[in-house]
């Protein structure tokens, strides 16, 4: 997921901030790239500078965006912003709520705007053209994001108005949002001296150039290392879908007749999971793991060295021991240690679980007399094997059933039953991509308008690999009723035309995790945009999401959406029950996977300012942890996005277990009543954790939701773990 993350309206930064079914995861450009000009192009004639009209309360103008817009846009609406804070710091007046904070959030609209779409083209439309302006920009947006948080008139104004006793006269959610402002601005370096400020901005210029190229480094290598299929043979074990998609790519791509096996996760996994050619699993494997990491001009460890440097002494001038202890000052977990806690508790039972896949795994290589070892490029494919012997579950006879715009409607039908949205298609909004569709969303009962979805779901040079969900509008009340906008991204391929796209079951949990994020944005009722939506703790925003993954299972959706693909007929209650029979079944390959790389991530910002090797720490942390020889990272540290193509999820991968603790938990509260579709349980939901966005301290919105605290039993259920007798709370 995409979003900006504000300290003020008019103070809006990009950042990369996606899903644990990402991989953040660009586009190779000479380093003699011609600058573009910089003569601002008159607003009249730039469309993103425009106000967005047309129907819905305004859309944004994508059909008429060109790259050459980009640049004298971002200029133009830096000055206009400028102009505003401006007026809010040099203000005669007293400072109260309304002319200080009020005018903040009102502020920056415009740079808000061409923001949105400029973070859009980066994700998406991310062609040499834009990536000559993307590297220019970046360093100039930090610098004006640190030009408005140094402000000392501002925050004079803004301290004011949080230390005043007038505080207590606001409501809660405006108390809320002094403090948001008010701890945003500080942890931004406000209180610094003047020499801090100076190093403090040139630390985020330089960051900002290195997650650009970081960025690009990754796209680069997944666009212009692929695998290419030259005959039958080298197919062997593949299902139908997975050469359709294969031939596809080799299509468009200029190679009619081949087979391409791109360097995405979308692509990787399934050739991993089916191809009997263990040289060529090897081969596509070591393509994907090696990303940002092949000792070239587009290697990212250097990147990283320098990354990690700057974090470091950026925490430290703003008074903190760690880069890990200034991210999760505000998060539900408060300090590194508490995320270490929990992430230690899960890792034990984890490995242990893989000691017990590999096994069963060996044990049928062995059997079918193949003489080798299992390694990380056979764990899928023998994995694959365990699950039909074991549960007699065979993904390729459940994937006929899941048809990509089969589950879109299932997944529109739960919100409805949850929510109470009825999605409508619209073809009178402008897209910057023909594969984008959009629909309406409404209320089921009243009828009113809720905002609008946008559906990208394809894969395509220029669009990073993975999932994610975008913002390009909040919800807010307090300038009229403004509903938002928002999108889900997706890199599943395509087949061909005509033909139902079919995806696994994994990628099918992917699409609802993205629509819980969509759904979060959609249910949003508050005042301000800096509080709506998503614009919530690290830790806390992926628990809506990953909430929504348990529906995907439920009969109601499986009766009526997994339909075959040929037949139209729903997929038969035995392989429903083997489905539910097998559901923690590789629970230690997941949990591994993904833990190494969280695990990596908070020790590499927990080393300070030492000088860093990110292939040997890598290498000795994995070691020293005791890593299974048979899986790798899910994310490795030189194609880590999450972590270092912004700061996002720096020191923050651990955020997907910490909201798989309250997951899991609340999921029980459905389980508990009368069912998932329990109407009492989906209201407290909306109303505790969908609706409130950032109004609330998350901890305080889960225990109204719950009526406790979540501790980690739940989680051990969900992944087949055993509950330890005791455990420490998880919030």
């Amino acid at each position: 997921m995409r979003k900006l993350l504000f300290t003020g309206a008019g103070v809006a930064a990009l950042v990369s901030a996606s899903c644990a079914t990402t991989t953040q995861e660009v586009r190779t450009t000479g380093d003699n790239q011609p600058t573009a000009s910089s003569a601002p192009a008159p607003k009249a004639t730039n469309p993103l500078l425009a106000r967005w009209s047309g129907p819905y309360g305004g859309v944004p103008a994508f059909d008429q965006v060109k790259v050459e817009h980009f640049k004298p846009a971002l200029e133009a609406s830096i000055e206009e912003n400028r102009r505003e804070i401006a007026a809010i710091a040099n203000n005669p007046d007293a400072p109260t709520f309304e002319n200080t904070i009020v005018a903040l959030e009102d502020a920056g609209r415009t740079y808000n705007d061409v923001s949105t779409i400029f973070g859009i083209w980066s994700s998406s439309m991310n062609g040499p053209e834009f990536q000559v302006i993307e590297r220019e920009m970046a360093p100039r947006l930090a610098a004006f994001a640190d030009e408005i948080a140094q402000n000392e008139k501002l925050f004079q104004r803004v301290e004011a108005v949080y230390t005043s006793p007038d505080k207590a006269k606001l409501t809660p959610e405006q108390q809320r949002l002094v403090w948001v402002h008010y701890t945003g601005l500080v942890r931004s370096g406000a209180k610094l001296d003047a020499a801090a400020k100076k190093r403090l901005a040139d630390i985020n210029q330089r960051l900002a150039s290195l997650y650009t190229d970081f960025s690009q480094n990754v796209l680069a290598d997944e666009e212009n290392h692929v695998v290419v299929l030259e005959s039958e043979a080298d197919l062997a074990g593949l299902p139908e879908s997975v050469r359709t998609g294969a031939a596809a790519a080799a299509e468009s791509r200029g190679m009619p007749g081949k087979w391409v096996i791109t360097n995405t996760r979308s692509s990787m996994e399934p050739f991993l999971t089916y191809s009997s050619r263990r040289d060529l699993r090897e081969k596509v494997w070591r393509n994907y793991v090696n990303r940002g990491d092949n000792g070239d001009a587009r290697d990212n460890n250097k990147l990283i060295t320098e990354i990690l440097k700057l974090r470091a002494e950026r925490a430290k001038l703003l008074g903190y021991a760690t880069h890990a202890h200034w991210r999760l000052e505000n998060t539900m977990a408060k300090t590194p240690e508490r995320a270490m806690a929990l992430m230690e508790a899960v890792w034990t039972p984890a490995v242990a679980r893989v000691r017990e896949e590999v096994a069963d795994m060996q044990a049928i290589a062995n059997k079918e007399g193949a003489k080798l070892k299992i390694e990380p490029w056979d764990y899928r494919y023998y994995a694959e094997k365990v699950r039909k012997a074991k549960y007699d579950l065979d993904e390729n006879e459940v994937k006929p059933y899941l048809q990509l715009e089969k589950l879109r409607e299932g997944m529109f039908w739960v919100a409805g039953e949850l929510f109470g949205f009825s999605f409508t298609p619209v073809s009178n909004v402008p897209v910057f991509h023909p594969d984008v569709r959009v629909w309406e969303v409404k209320d089921k009962t009243s009828g009113k308008h809720v905002g609008l979805w946008y559906f990208d779901p394809y894969a395509r040079p220029g669009k990073r690999s993975g999932a994610w969900m975008n913002a390009y509008r909040n919800q807010e009340r307090f300038k009229g009723d403004i509903s938002t906008i928002v999108s889900n991204n997706s890199n599943f391929m395509k087949g061909k035309p005509g033909e139902p796209v079919l995806i696994s079951w994994t990628d099918a949990q992917t699409l609802f995790h993205e629509f819980g994020h969509a759904l979060h944005g959609l249910a949003s009722n508050v005042t301000y945009p800096t509080l709506s939506g998503t614009s919530v703790a690290r830790d806390y925003v992926e628990f809506p999401s990953q909430l929504l993954e348990h529906w995907l299972s439920t009969p109601e959706v499986l009766n009526t959406y997994a339909v075959h693909y040929q037949t139209g007929k729903p997929i038969p209650a035995a392989l429903v029950a083997k489905i539910e029979k097998a559901a923690t079944f590789n629970q230690g390959f997941g949990t591994v996977e993904y833990l190494s790389s969280a695990l990596v991530d908070m020790k590499l910002h927990l080393a300070g300012d030492k000088t860093i090797d990110p292939d040997a720490f890598e290498r000795d942390t994995l070691g020293a942890l005791g890593m299974p020889k048979e899986i790798v990272m899910r994310h490795r540290t030189p194609q880590f996005g999450h972590v270092f193509a912004g700061d996002g999820y720096s020191a923050g991968y651990y955020s997907y277990l910490w909201s798989d603790t309250l997951t899991a938990d609340a999921y029980e509260a459905f389980t508990e009543g009368k069912g998932a579709y329990d109407r009492d349980v989906a209201e407290r939901l909306r109303k505790n954790v969908f609706s409130v966005g950032n109004t609330v301290d998350p901890a305080e919105a889960y225990r109204s939701f719950r009526g406790k605290e979540a501790g980690t039993d739940a989680l051990m259920r969900k992944r087949g773990f055993p509950v330890p007798v005791k455990n420490k709370k998880a919030n």
